[in-house]
């Protein structure tokens, strides 16, 4: 019997972790077993063609937000190519279907949970010819009724599908898992269903990391829901990474509020770009906190974000989830402001998903929560947000993505924010102008998005604040742009004289005789007269020599 396992990614650069587990696991008793990967960008006939050309007898779909639909419609057509075809749906998009679902499309099974046991058993009643006896996590048309999720007791009953060369490690970066479930139940969440946390043995996750760490894998990413469960077991692994790691950077997601002393102090030690920590505060109102189930202290988490901030070289990533039950606008930009505070390096917001099989989902009614029944079951409206409220929270987070998250507008929005007080005003009025002026109705280039900000400061703003404003925002440009004399955008001043031209020539002859490069270097040079760190009449040259792999590198220079 020849067995496929496939699935459908979001992005080229991501690397199943589920396939190469149930591979490993059935393995032994199946040698026939391939695994191969697409993405939902991909044609869909050419991914079809390519899955057929596998000549599989089972093919197993992992299914997830992002390739639910290309998925079932994968399915349609392969059983109508291939009628004898076995297809096995499992993941958490597909584990909490209604009865009907097996009328409404062609499969043979659903496994509900963790896949290794109820896969395993699949393979061996079809390849034997016999029936499937019933077993929780398994679902098949004849037995269309939930009965349960699969749940693994001993995760080192997995062998590790990285010793086993089954991962792909080319694409840059490598989800992995140390443990499964999680402590909490947060009724948003699929992890609430799961409260026991199980681990893999410390011995079985040093040697999968190791094997990481050597392979150089540009990006791991642990995918476990709350890392630092337990602060010695996660001290065990840092220590570990930071005594074996070469040239890997981490991904972790972890409660803040959890850090103790002792992991306070030895995160102190982590090298700058090699820790990412995502870290989940979700709402800052306290009724809210506890109407979906959410018990953490956030003077604790506070704490310990602003000791990171402020003793670590580690990237704090910190999330916002905007239609949570009884927290309305204004009260959404209170925490903005709150989290914002913080000083973290970027702030994430997204509407809440109401998720099959999440509690909250069940709940909705309750809560007045109206949700797209189709992926990825984004909340319409509730009590407390109307849509208008939401479509505005969905404006203020991209904006929040374009203009302070990707870093490229430091310098004015330092400024911005100091001056409107606080960042959710600054995000409102943003707002009000993109609606305004319809900017959200297609993606924008960078250069767009300078030309944008500054059509929105010339607006809004006047006098003196405005060509502080667009000084700024200059320099901005000319720290993420390559700027080519005679064609820059007019909020630079160009006037030099010709004293100043020739000083400026002076000035990048000297510089680039001390300096270890190879090819032309290019150079831009504008006049500066409102800039705190340069108070008088200034000019700054920007040097732009050959890209690298980190991205246009330049060097400013005051002359």
């Amino acid at each position: 019997m020849r067995i496929l396992l496939t699935t459908l990614h979001s992005k080229y650069i991501h690397a199943s972790l589920a396939l190469p587990c149930l591979a490993t696991y059935c393995q032994d008793e199946f040698k026939d077993i391939m695994i191969r990967e697409y993405s939902v960008n991909e044609p869909k006939e050419l991914v079809l063609a390519q899955i057929i050309d596998c000549h599989a007898d089972v093919i197993c779909f992992s299914v997830y937000l992002w390739n639910r639909i290309m998925t079932l419609e994968l399915v349609v057509c392969l059983k109508r190519i291939n009628p004898d075809l076995k297809i096995v749906l499992g993941g958490p998009e597909i584990s909490f279907e209604n009865d009907d679902f097996f009328q409404r499309y062609p499969v043979d099974a659903v496994i509900c949970g963790e896949g290794e046991t109820p896969l395993r058993c699949l393979l061996s009643a079809w390849e034997k010819g016999e029936n499937v006896e019933p077993k929780s996590g398994i679902r098949l048309p004849e037995q269309p009724e939930y009965n349960g999720l699969s749940l693994l007791e001993s995760l080192d009953q997995i062998p590790s599908p990285f010793a086993s060369g089954l991962v792909d490690v080319t694409r840059g970066l490598v989800y992995y898992e140390s443990s499964r479930g999680c402590p909490y139940t947060c009724s948003f969440c699929m992890s609430a269903l799961d409260e026991r946390v199980r681990s893999f043995s410390m011995e079985r996750i040093k040697s999968d990391l190791k094997i990481l760490m050597d392979t150089q894998v540009a990006k791991i990413k642990f995918v476990d829901r709350t890392f630092n469960y337990n602060n010695q077991r996660s001290r065990d692994i840092f220590s570990f990474i930071l005594q074996h790691n070469r040239s890997s950077h981490f991904h972790f997601e972890i409660g803040a509020h959890l850090l103790d002393a002792a992991t306070l102090e030895l995160l102190r030690q982590v090298p700058e770009g090699i820790f990412q920590f995502e870290i989940g505060v979700q709402s800052t109102l306290p009724e809210t906190l506890l109407n979906v189930g959410r018990t953490a202290s956030m003077e604790r988490l506070a704490e310990n974000v602003r000791f990171l901030q402020r003793h670590t070289k580690i990237h704090l990533h910190l999330d916002l989830i905007a239609g949570l039950p009884g927290e309305d606008f204004s009260q959404f930009l209170n925490s903005i402001d709150w989290v914002s505070a913080l000083g973290a390096h970027h702030l994430q917001i997204e509407p809440v998903k109401l998720l099959p099989g999440a509690p909250l989902r069940l709940q909705a009614e309750s809560w007045g929560i109206k949700y797209d029944p189709n992926p990825p079951y984004s909340i319409l409206e509730s009590k407390d947000l109307e849509f208008d409220d939401l479509e505005r929270l969905r404006g203020i987070g991209r904006l929040l993505d374009l203009f302070v998250n990707s870093q490229r507008f430091t310098f004015l929005f330092e400024k911005l924010i100091e001056d409107f007080s606080w960042l959710s005003r600054l995000l409102e009025d943003l707002d009000i102008f993109w609606r305004k002026k319809s900017l959200y109705q297609q993606s924008r280039s960078l250069q767009d998005q300078y030309l944008a900000i500054d059509c929105y400061l010339r607006e809004c703003f006047s006098g003196r604040k405005l060509l502080v404003y667009r000084e700024l925002l200059g320099r901005d440009y000319a720290h993420h742009q390559r700027v080519v004399s005679g064609s820059a955008p007019d909020f630079f001043n160009t006037e030099l004289s010709e004293k100043e031209n020739a000083a400026v020539r002076a000035r990048v002859k000297q510089e680039l005789a001390e300096m270890d490069r190879r090819g032309k270097i290019q150079y831009f040079a504008a006049v500066f007269e409102y800039l705190q760190d340069y108070p008088e009449r200034t000019i700054l040259i920007f040097l732009y020599p050959e890209k690298n792999s980190t991205g246009l590198q330049i060097k400013e220079l005051p002359l």
